[in-house]
């Protein structure tokens, strides 16, 4: 049967991850501020967890209606074949999204939908599933907007960022999902050299990795919410899985991983071992950093590149004493990567003036509730570029 997905992502992502949702073969419906839609079967959801990059959720649609009160809200879910999805023996967590001046206590609606829910349950089986806040489990999506009601199950259970390899988080780690749609965002493909310093705790390298490799980032992962639901079929996930498996290849130009501090450089090795990659992580200083050498030339939309997420200062007193790190960022990229493709992810817009060369393109992303640039570099060989101009 098929049904309506939501896949959510970050703002500013959704047109990255139509283009996932449109190569795994499936149509995308629309494109939302922080999501995609599409429809599929339950086992499309597999592929998609499995597959995709940049999504945080992927959410099946069983119901939607227009209701006015909390008792319509109830009938309506209690409506739904819940015996069919969720099992009597199992664990329910209820999430919601809800802006409607019907309610004004969102934990109330959670409770009345886990009511309608186990409500149902017991009725057509004699028990009912525990509930609770954990969402390693089954797990229902609640949204409820104005009059507009829909409910989902949450085939992702937690979010796709939380991959399972980041055994060490570093102390301001860009997400898993993040750094993928940074790096689709970039000229790079998997044949050129890719040279991450100030690397923390290796998430950009291992992302890096699992695209060069063609790794399905959801294999990673023990453990999917739709595991939990009882039309899943183990036997086809685990085909799918294998599927997977046979798609793995060998990495192509050379991922370069670097940090000053040991102790992180470490961490990410770690991280890396988790998530089944190998990179070349080294301790240094990024103003030592030199590139690697390709054996593919680079061309016009694609070829090597070298990224940094730096530091962005937010708090009071951080600023100045980045300036001079934002400064050698540039000193770096003009006077020993020539002939790669520079980036630079910050969400301090000030302190990327300091870089000193005029970016060839911005993009926004958001990471939590911080407004961020990639900022592109292009570094020619030759004349074709004029450093010293403003970012």
């Amino acid at each position: 049967m098929t049904y309506p997905i939501l896949i959510t992502c970050p703002r500013e992502i959704p047109p990255i991850l139509a283009r996932e949702v449109e190569a795994l073969g499936l149509t995308v419906t629309a494109v939302l501020p922080a999501a995609v839609e599409t429809s599929g079967t339950l086992e499309d959801c597999m592929r998609l967890n499995l597959w995709l990059r940049t999504a945080h959720r992927v959410l099946l649609r069983l119901g939607s209606w227009q209701v006015r009160t909390v008792d319509d809200m109830y009938q309506a879910i209690n409506g739904i074949e819940w015996h069919e999805w969720i099992p009597a023996d199992g664990y329910l967590s209820v999430v919601s999204s809800i802006s409607t001046p019907q309610i004004d206590n969102t934990m109330y609606a959670n409770m009345r939908c886990k009511d309608a829910i186990v409500d149902q349950i017991r009725d057509r089986k004699g028990r009912r599933p525990d509930s609770g806040p954990d969402t390693s489990q089954s797990v229902v999506f609640l949204y409820w907007h104005d009059d507009s009601l829909m409910v989902y199950v949450d085939t992702s259970g937690q979010p796709l960022s939380d991959r399972g390899y980041r055994m060490h988080p570093a102390k301001a780690p860009m997400r898993e999902t993040l750094a993928a749609a940074v790096i689709l965002s970039t000229r790079w493909s998997p044949e050129y050299p890719f040279v991450n310093p100030m690397c923390g705790s290796g998430t950009l390298g291992i992302e890096a990795a699992l695209i060069a490799t063609n790794t399905a980032p959801g294999s990673i992962r023990r453990n999917m919410g739709l595991q939990h639901l009882l039309p899943f079929a183990a036997s086809a996930w685990q085909k799918l899985r294998l599927q997977a498996l046979e798609h793995v290849k060998a990495p192509g130009g050379k991922i370069m991983c670097s940090d000053i501090d040991p102790r992180v450089v470490r961490q990410a090795r770690e991280n890396a071992r988790a998530a089944g990659v190998r990179l070349d992580i080294a301790v240094a200083d990024f103003r030592d950093v030199t590139p690697a050498k390709s054996t593919v030339e680079g061309g016009e939309q694609h070829g090597p590149i070298i990224i940094l997420n730096p530091e962005y200062g937010l708090r009071l007193g951080d600023e100045r004493s980045l300036r001079g790190v934002y400064h050698d960022i540039g000193d770096l990229f003009k006077q020993r990567f020539k002939g790669y493709t520079g980036y630079v992810f910050t969400g301090n817009f000030a302190l990327a003036k300091e870089i000193g060369l005029r970016s060839s393109k911005r993009m926004t992303f958001w990471s939590a509730d911080v407004e961020c640039r990639l900022l592109e570099f292009e570094l020619y060989e030759g004349t074709r570029k004029s450093y010293g101009q403003p970012t």
